[in-house]
């Protein structure tokens, strides 16, 4: 605002432009007491100026135009202030206001407490009451002061009659607030356990124990879960607990004596060296520490504690899942059965536990949907599982369908076949193979279909008649299906595949074809109960039997071109290493056994005897580690880490085994 004293000038006036306010107002010389009628007709300049304004509300706007020269400013500014809102969390540039003051505002804090409820109570007390409640009380005073006054006057025994009535009163009134009390004190006794049983059956309380059980279980078997995983072991001093206390010293004890005889053998060997003979000649040569299993922990509970241990998975996506299916062989021992799912975050408990019917044969995890466990059991019923859930009820039954297994279910496996397929035939299927002779395929979409895809008949009987014996009877035959024992898809080509039968033949088939076999294998005289083929020489498969022996076998002979027969016990299950095209491991029901065969084609390289009373039933090698996992008839699966195996590279040692074991002209391997 301008002053009131600043020069203004009107345009067009013709006096001196120059003239300013103060020259207007203040010139009281040139004011005359009388005008003369020349200066009544002169003509004056007069100059209207404007006054300062006196405003008595100032109320700035908050709206600005959008075509003003601040616009461009004010809107920068509101941006500011929405990012400063939207990020003001944990913002340095964010105050909350009452930080801005130098005392906070006071705020008011009202409580209320529970409504105080105030009860009358009263209790009828009858005349047999206060009679009974006096000669209880008062019988044993009553007695002596008889027998000491036995006199008394007739008021005086009046007189005593009315005080004993209102004492008995009182103390009838004492008894019923007593038994009040005791009515409250039960009351809030039973609001106690119900408030407690609350707690522990409440969610966040098991969360809180599974998450403690977890730090438990990480703290007992940190050394065997170190060792396990192939990590150095790490022993805090102030811990003595006598489990990671005994693996340490157990390995420092064998370190020792290892260094010691590997001490003791270097200085003899530096005595008889010869200087006369060459150093490269002369140079001594290095010994290994044979290869060896080591136990270090075991899948086991009290719900486990009695069943035998029929199969074992790992989960397709989790390497630390494992699924162990309990049940039995024999059909006089039927026992129902169990599916644990065991972790390896808490070896002592199984994560889930599925209740079956019947003991468990089979089971496997799914490759398209790791949550998905199958699970076959000795009725034929093969049921699906979500692990995911909670709940243990099966999602899918195949009691529902009209073509489900008549006999026991001896193996399960998810198969995504490849190749020449239309795209529905290249969805995952679960392949089945049970003791009816059938070798199904199930589709698993609302309910379980199947179809088969083999249906394993008998062989016929080749015996010749000899001279002068009369033409033998045809043989009628019970029934014409074999029963199927195991099954393995060719790990190149999902469209061929092996089946063992009860009768000790190996078919290989194919999925194209469901009444013929491509080949058949003769060499056993029992049960086939595992074939397998090799991962890495794919030409190459095993078999266990249960006339005591393991067969090598090549697919293009009928003959076997290696046997193993170590002991003189049935030969459960077998297993190729997923790390060598040479070992492999199998279990009989006296003991456990890994084969080198790029040591010995005789005897096995590692051997390792249990219990007399417990006999071995499965064995499945660990993903990502050197581990063995065997299961027992007693209902454990035992986790041994193999120490000292040196595997061999499969690519630079697979053209020797070809070599080696293929057969030749003359029908005889060579060795290796």
């Amino acid at each position: 605002m301008e002053s009131m004293l600043d020069e203004t000038v009107e345009p067009g006036s013709q006096g001196d432009p120059a003239v300013s306010l103060s020259d207007v107002q203040v010139r009281p010389e040139e004011i005359k007491e009388q005008l003369t009628e020349e200066d009544l007709d002169r003509r004056v300049d007069i100059y209207l100026t404007e006054t300062e304004t006196i405003w008595m509300l100032d109320m700035p706007s908050v709206v600005a135009s959008v075509e003003s020269e601040d616009a461009g400013r004010i809107l920068e500014r509101n941006k500011i202030y929405v990012d400063i809102c939207k990020n003001r969390p944990g913002n340095d540039r964010f105050a909350e206001k009452m930080m801005q003051t130098i005392n906070g505002a006071a705020k008011n804090k009202e409580v209320q407490c529970d409504k105080i409820v105030m009860e009358d109570k009263g209790v009828v007390v009858t005349s047999w009451d206060l009679y009974d409640s006096f000669n209880v009380s008062e019988i044993e005073p009553a007695s002596k002061g008889e027998a000491t006054n036995g006199k008394s006057s007739m008021s005086h025994t009046t007189k005593k009659h009315d005080q004993t009535a209102s004492v008995t009163s009182a103390r009838g009134n004492i008894t019923s607030v007593t038994t009040l009390e005791s009515a409250a004190l039960a009351r809030t006794h039973k609001k106690e356990e119900n408030r407690l049983e609350a707690i522990l059956t409440s969610e966040k309380f098991q969360q809180d124990l599974f998450f403690m059980e977890r730090v438990l279980m990480e703290n007992i078997f940190q050394p065997k879960l170190a060792a396990y995983r192939q990590f150095p072991v790490l022993i805090d001093p102030s811990v003595t607990s006598d489990n990671a206390g005994t693996v340490v010293a157990v390995k420092e004890a064998k370190q020792e004596e290892h260094d010691k005889g590997k001490k003791d053998k270097e200085e003899q060997k530096e005595a008889l060296i010869d200087p006369s003979i060459p150093s490269d000649l002369n140079k001594p040569v290095e010994e290994t520490v044979p290869p060896s299993l080591e136990q270090l922990w075991s899948y086991t509970c009290d719900l486990t504690q009695g069943l035998n241990v029929s199969s074992m998975a790992w989960n397709k996506v989790n390497p630390d899942l494992l699924a162990v299916g309990y049940g039995a062989f024999d059909f006089k021992e039927q026992k129902k059965g169990l599916a644990c799912c065991w972790s390896l975050k808490n070896p002592m408990w199984p994560e889930r536990i599925f209740q079956c019917e019947h003991g468990v044969t089979a089971l496997d995890f799914s490759m398209a949907s790791p949550n998905l466990l199958a699970v076959g059991t000795y009725s034929g019923t093969i049921t699906i599982h979500n692990v995911q859930s909670s709940t243990t009820t099966a999602i899918l039954n195949s009691r529902d369908s009209s073509e489900s297994h008549t006999g026991p279910v001896w193996q399960l496996k998810w198969l995504e076949q490849d190749g020449n397929t239309a795209e529905d035939d290249k969805r995952e299927r679960l392949i089945s193979v049970s003791a009816d002779g059938r070798l199904t395929k199930w589709l698993v979409q609302k309910e379980l279909d199947c179809t088969d895809l083999m249906k394993i008949k008998r062989a016929g009987s080749e015996k010749k008649n000899l001279p002068r014996e009369k033409e033998r009877k045809s043989v009628v035959l019970i029934s014409r299906q074999a029963a199927g024992m195991c099954f393995d898809f060719h790990p190149k080509d999902t469209n061929f595949y092996l089946a063992g039968t009860e009768e000790g033949l190996i078919h290989k088939c194919s999925c194209s074809y469901d009444q013929q076999f491509l080949e058949t294998y003769k060499g056993h005289k029992g049960p086939v109960y595992k074939v397998a083929w090799n991962p890495f020489s794919t030409d190459m498969f095993l078999s266990c039997s249960a006339d005591w022996s393991i067969k090598l076998w090549h697919q293009n002979s009928q003959t076997p071109i290696l046997t193993f027969s170590s002991t003189t016990t049935v030969v459960h299950d077998i297993m190729w290493s997923p790390k060598s095209v040479f070992i492999f491991a199998a279990v009989n029901e006296s003991r456990v056994e890994i084969w080198d065969l790029s040591v010995s084609i005789l005897d096995p390289m590692i051997t390792h005897s249990g219990n007399p009373e417990v006999k071995f039933t499965s064995v499945l090698f660990a993903k990502n580690t050197d581990c063995l996992l065997v299961g027992d008839s007693r209902g454990e699966v035992s986790v041994f880490e193999l120490q000292n195996l040196a595997a061999s590279s499969s690519t630079k040692h697979l053209g020797r085994l070809k070599m080696s074991l293929t057969p030749n002209p003359s029908g005889v391997a060579q060795s290796p």
